[in-house]
């Protein structure tokens, strides 16, 4: 089941042969937002966002219901994936914003191509390795249930979605199962991102959350430094979930950097 606001407008659209689940709010400069490995969720801050950018926020295959082709099983297919879905569309000009997991995909589509983006922002990001391989990056997601893992990416006191159906239950565990094809092994990282990120020709807004308890203290500023054109910036009280824990301040953020 895709969860959406009441601004939000649930469609489906056939991207390269693949049936892809799209949320789309709002009007003006287009905007495309990557979900983290919850999955999509539509809060305040797909909300807020919307007041300024035509919004276009896919569901990754495998996950809110959607099905997982046997042609799809890494990042590098997801970053082609959204690269055709930006063409098919026509946008130009084109804001990228990424959460987590959806961070890592944006900078894999960055290091591709940039032809119709304008500006990309990172938020939380995972996706490059830059510390030493004795040594984790991040956490080890993948050894936490679903609610240790919900409790450690938000900040906030916020109460966890109550499951109140099968179909809720089924959706949280082939989310899980994405999540984990995508980004088990290595864990959260392509060994041959970090060498790639030069290849990103447009301005960039790393965003971090203060309190942070998935990333290495120190990655956001690594990150920023690999890639040329980019600027750091922090969120105070926000989580590795900074859009759900500082909807407001992730918003406005976004909407300063792009200019909007």
């Amino acid at each position: 089941m895709l969860r959406t606001g009441a601004s939000a407008i649930a469609a489906t659209e056939v991207v390269a042969g693949l049936s892809l689940k799209l949320s789309a709010a709002g009007s003006g400069r287009p905007l495309l937002f990557l979900h983290a490995g919850h999955g999509f969720e539509a809060g305040e801050y797909f909300e807020l966002l919307a007041e300024r950018f035509s919004l276009i926020a896919p569901s990754h295959p495998g996950f809110d219901g959607s099905g997982l082709p046997g042609t799809i099983d890494g990042v590098d297919d997801l970053a082609y994936l959204y690269l055709d879905l930006i063409k098919q569309r026509g946008l130009e000009d084109l804001v990228v914003v990424g959460v987590s997991l959806g961070a890592w995909i944006a900078a894999e589509i960055a290091v591709r191509s940039t032809e119709r983006i304008g500006a990309l922002v990172l938020a939380s990001a995972v996706g490059a390795k830059f510390g030493p391989v004795t040594e984790r990056d991040f956490v080890d997601v993948f050894s936490l249930d679903h609610a240790e893992l919900s409790e450690l990416v938000r900040h906030s006191q916020a109460e966890p979605k109550t499951v109140t159906s099968i179909e809720d239950a089924r959706v949280i565990a082939a989310n899980r199962e994405a999540f984990w094809l995508y980004g088990w092994s290595p864990t959260l990282h392509n060994p041959k991102l970090a060498l790639r990120l030069h290849r990103i020709d447009v301005p960039t807004l790393v965003l971090s959350g203060a309190e942070d308890r998935i990333v290495r203290s120190g990655y956001a500023e690594r990150l920023a430094q690999a890639i040329p054109q980019a600027r750091l910036e922090t969120i105070p009280g926000a989580g590795h979930y900074l859009h759900m824990d500082q909807p407001s301040a992730f918003a406005a953020a976004v909407r300063r950097f792009a200019g909007n």
